[in-house]
């Protein structure tokens, strides 16, 4: 692998959860790791006493090394097979996803009501390719509820429809538009997810190609463009709705800089997540407003880099707080 870009080095130094000797060397062993997560509506452990070892069963080879902490249908693997000969692969009945994604199921059950056929939800995922957060939360959606799942990249349209169709799940679709069409429709939707287009750093690991084409510039770049697509969809977003912000970039600026940005523009308030302390996953502040958000770094846990920040729009007379509580701040 390529060397760290010291640029990147330097600016995350004094970060929380930053050890600069563990993440040079969990960068320089390479070591990939590989995670499932099943399809609930098309494999059920069910009650009986083969539930424990379901995962084994299933998956071929019985090559389950453990659960994802903070993922109920999250599994590890001990080895990576080649899953374009498996027909579970292309029916569906997993997904191949990184275990840091997967942390938005723990954030989904603890931002919205998921309590039954009562209560559906409008959910967008504006930058939804290839489909991996899409049929998580597909999985996750009360019965009733609607998914749109959108991709502004026209040549990444494709594998985020096959993967939907694969995954099969009700009351979804997949659409192309840019963010500002989205902004056009007011208040219509309870849950918004973006999962930003960024400069890459948290995947260095997984596509070390992507460290020659890091720079400071870029990240810049990336976090201008990140702050023109929230304008763009907020309007979207209803009064009270959740917003989830996700990178799989390492930088400030495009992570704790835009949760600054989201609290001085929109009525927004900040919602912190119950992560365990055992799964070792970051909790972190903004500069200015103390907004909490979550890095994952790879030194710390089975997982690639990732960052989670999570809001609630407030309504007219009810003022915001970065720290997720009603009244003055």
């Amino acid at each position: 692998m390529s060397a760290l870009p010291e640029q990147l080095i330097s600016s995350l130094r004094g970060t929380p959860g930053f050890d600069e000797q563990a993440f040079r060397k969990v960068h320089a062993a390479a070591e990939r790791v590989t995670s499932i997560r099943f399809n609930a509506d098309k494999c059920s452990p069910g009650d009986g006493p083969d539930a424990a070892c379901f995962p084994a069963q299933v998956f071929p080879g019985r090559s389950i090394a453990g659960p994802v902490p903070w993922s109920g249908q999250g599994y590890y693997l001990k080895t990576r097979p080649a899953f374009f000969l498996d027909p579970l692969w292309h029916g569906g009945l997993y997904y191949v996803q990184d275990a840091s994604s997967m942390c938005l199921s723990f954030a989904m059950e603890h931002l919205c009501d998921l309590s039954g056929p009562g209560r559906p939800l409008r959910i967008l995922d504006l930058c939804a390719a290839p489909g991996g957060k899409s049929t998580l939360m597909a999985a996750m959606m009360p019965p009733g509820s609607l998914l749109v799942s959108n991709e502004t990249i026209g040549s990444r349209v494709g594998v985020l429809e096959e993967n939907m169709v694969k995954w099969g799940a009700a009351g979804v679709i997949v659409t192309q538009n840019d963010a500002r069409d989205f902004g056009r429709l007011k208040g219509y939707f309870d849950l918004i997810l973006v999962d930003a287009p960024c400069s890459g750093s948290g995947l260095f690991r997984k596509d070390p190609e992507a460290i020659g084409q890091w720079s400071e510039q870029q990240v810049q770049l990336c976090a201008s463009r990140q702050r023109r697509i929230l304008a763009d969809v907020m309007g979207a977003l209803k009064p009270d709705g959740r917003l989830i912000y996700a990178t799989c970039s390492y930088s400030p600026a495009e992570d704790e800089q835009i949760c600054d940005y989201l609290l001085d523009t929109f009525p927004l308030e900040n919602k912190a997540l119950p992560f365990r302390a055992d799964w070792n996953i970051v909790e972190t502040t903004s500069a200015l407003h103390q907004a909490k958000g979550y890095r994952f770094y790879p030194d710390r846990l089975a997982g690639e880099g990732f960052f989670l920040a999570c809001f609630r729009g407030v309504g007219p007379g009810e003022p915001a707080r970065a720290d997720g509580k009603k009244g003055k701040q």
